[in-house]
């Protein structure tokens, strides 16, 4: 394999065959790649000259310096060797000890001058060099996930934690001591050369390589995406008639590469050999842009509008409303979100929508098949159901970092429900927001309680601390029966520390550099690195808002790095007037909800999802909301202080008993509150939360 090793090397003493050195060459410009062949010279300048494929060893080359009239073999012993059926040299070819005979497309190296090969280069470099040309590299401001890991020690969540990105469901066992073939850097050769790593540490696609030779030297360590087109399993390069040189380093370090080669490889991991045709089939989306669909409206959650797909990046999707006509009023979500539904879909279930003032479709626009949006769980609402005016716990889809004292105002079709924030709703359910049944953003009333999370009481309630108890007497309400509330822990393989790629959901267009700080269960207490913890959110551990570290490199979206101190002292200084603007944009609001200075009141949390049979309703913006308890006269907001944004659990809220609860709650069901898992012992399928006796 490396018999032309020494005529690539730095040493310009390397000798080549007696012919070639008695043919006197014109001089040809360094940065031509050359063949000599039986004392001619060949040059492949720009990739389009005619190419030939050696019917021995599969070797792609200039068809010029193939051997005879007819070309078929690059040489005169491949010809031989394919006359007599003589493949032995074929089996150094894979680089792996699998017992199985070489095919026919094997290309061997040995058999040939290093040189020879060069000229397969050229059209790899030509199309790396378009690429380059088309694709601009992503700025992410200097930062660099492999420092950021190693300078910390950092963990990074694996890829098998997402199963909706890429190679989430098939990345197999890639793990450290996998070996693969990537380029060799560490070469002045004029043309592109490759060299054997081993993977020293994975943080999601991103992994730390650590060429063959080096043993415990980690003086040329780099970190490469798996999943780029640089990085392929062992025996690629001779399967693509590319050189394996070693670094310069250590070339002269062994005498007999391809022995050290052998015996490091016999019987060591590689990338399965369709691993790069996974990769891009994964990367394949549904979703085109000029569909449309239904989308929540950003300014009114608790309605829909029609949108259209202006692009999609990463199975992400930047949607413009059809009534914008400069084409700037967009949102954006990914194709398995929950707030996006087919066209219909509103009306299906007793939705409120929005109707666009475009009568007619624009030319090329059509409708999302409804079968591409993400289904949800099938429930039966003919027995014990939910009911208006019953209290839970919910995610508040405006502050992802609370979670809040939220009634139901209206029941759907197909499970989806309208839940309302006490204490904060607009007077005409303008902030009403749509969950479904089986949602894992809402709980049974005492959740927060038992996995010891701040409840956020209504805003302006006195009895403070708030008191599952009090509270549902003096309002005169009931809770929602535990029972109807999903009760599925998957086993995700989240733990606490761990790093990734999260959507700030309010202000859904960025991914920043995140950390998973708590794990209630299925819940994710998601932080936002550089920022403070006002700025956390929670969110579930399928959301299709995280992503693995290294998503934003392998699909080219723009990375968000860690705050710094000024840009967080910057972002400060204006939060009066952030907010002061907030106010003015959800007028008619009981309550100022702490927002993420400088960011959109707007929320991609887990909201509606899809799905719903046909049924007769229109619904518009003009449609008056359901009558509903009201809660006792309160002051005003401001008279009283805003909720604690303390993360130290209060022990007086302890005080509310199981017993308080077993006697009030559900029309005097027994339940029996378990005590939550902590942060480490929470991701399992094996128990929830909370559980009902029978």
């Amino acid at each position: 394999m490396f018999d032309g090793y020494d005529s690539c090397s730095e040493d310009t003493s390397s000798s080549s065959s007696s012919e070639e050195s008695e043919e006197e060459v014109a001089p040809l410009p360094s940065n031509l790649p050359i063949i000599k062949n039986n004392g001619q010279v060949y040059t492949y300048p720009d990739g389009k000259s005619g190419m030939a494929t050696c019917e021995m060893c599969g070797m792609v080359g200039v068809r010029d310096a193939f051997y005879s009239k007819t070309k078929r073999f690059c040489s005169v012993s491949c010809s031989r060797s394919y006359s007599s059926n003589s493949k032995k040299a074929s089996i150094l070819a894979r680089l792996q000890v699998t017992g199985k005979p070489p095919t026919k497309k094997a290309k061997v190296l040995q058999k040939q001058p290093l040189v020879a090969k060069l000229a397969a280069y050229a059209q790899y470099q030509a199309t790396l060099q378009n690429q380059a040309k088309t694709k601009a590299a992503v700025s992410m401001e200097g930062f660099s996930w492999g420092n950021y890991i190693n300078s910390n020690s950092f963990i990074a969540a694996p890829v098998t934690c997402f199963k909706h990105a890429p190679m989430g469901t098939c990345w197999g066992d890639i793990s450290e001591n996998v070996r693969v073939e990537v380029p060799n850097t560490d070469c002045s050769l004029p043309t592109k050369v490759f060299w054997i790593a081993g993977i020293v540490k994975l943080a999601g696609y991103n992994a730390l390589l650590r060429y063959e030779g080096f043993e415990n030297d980690p003086g040329l360590d780099f970190w490469c995406n798996v999943c780029g087109s640089d990085i392929h399993p062992v025996g690629w390069c001779a399967a693509s008639g590319k050189p394996l040189v070693p670094p310069r380093t250590i070339q002269h370090k062994y005498t007999n590469w391809k022995a050290f080669l052998v015996k490091r490889l016999t019987g060591a991991k590689t990338l399965p050999p369709d691993f790069s045709q996974k990769v891009s089939e994964s990367m394949q989306y549904p979703f085109k842009p000029c569909m449309r669909v239904e989308v929540v409206d950003k300014r009114h959650l608790c309605r829909t509008r029609v949108a259209v797909v202006e692009s999609v990046i990463g199975g992400r999707l930047r949607l413009v409303y059809e009534e914008s006509e400069d084409r700037t009023d967009d949102f954006w979500c990914h194709m398995h979100s929950p707030l996006i539904h087919h066209i219909g879909w509103s009306r299906s279930i007793g939705h409120r929508f929005k109707r666009s003032d475009i009568t007619k479709k624009q030319d090329g626009h059509f409708d999302t098949p409804p079968h591409l949006f993400a289904k949800v769980k099938e429930v039966d609402q003919s027995g014990e159901w939910f009911k208006e005016g019953m209290k839970l716990e919910a995610i508040d889809p405006l502050n992802l970092s609370t979670i809040c004292v939220a009634t139901i105002r209206k029941v759907l079709a197909d499970g989806f429900l309208m839940i309302g924030i006490d204490g904060s709703e607009a007077a005409d359910g303008s902030d009403w927001f749509c969950y479904h049944a089986t949602s894992p953003s809402i709980f049974p009333v005492g959740f927060c309680e038992i996995n010891m999370i701040e409840l956020t009481p209504p805003r302006g309630y006195t009895k403070l601390p708030f008191k599952w108890f009090d509270y549902l007497r003096e309002t005169g309400s009931i809770a929602a029966p535990v029972k109807l509330f999903n009760k599925d822990v998957p086993n995700h393989g989240f733990r606490v520390g761990m790093k990734l790629e999260a959507v700030d959901l309010m202000e859904p267009r960025l991914i920043c550099v995140a950390t998973v700080t708590r794990i209630i269960h299925r819940l994710l207490r998601i932080h936002f690195d550089g920022w403070e913890e006002e700025y956390d959110q929670w969110v579930d551990c399928e959301s299709p808002d995280l992503y693995p570290v290294g998503w934003c490199q392998l699909t080219g979206y723009q990375l968000q790095p860690p705050a710094s101190q000024s840009s967080r002292e910057s972002q400060s200084g204006s939060s009066k007037q952030k907010k002061k603007a907030k106010s003015q944009q959800y007028k008619g609001h009981k309550k100022k909800r702490k927002m993420p200075v400088g960011k959109k009141p707007v929320s991609l949390s887990s909201l509606p999802m899809t799905g719903g049979v046909r049924r007769s309703f229109s619904g518009d913006e003009e449609l008056t909301p359901p009558p509903y308890r009201t809660l006792p006269a309160q002051t005003a907001p401001e008279a009283f202080p805003p909720p604690s944004t303390s993360r130290e659990f209060s022990p007086s809220l302890k005080t509310v008993t199981t017993l308080q609860l077993k006697e009030e709650l559900i029309d005097g069901e027994d339940y029996n509150f378990l005590q939550g898992a902590s942060d480490q012992e929470s991701n399992g399928s094996a128990n929830f939360y909370i559980k009902q006796e029978p």
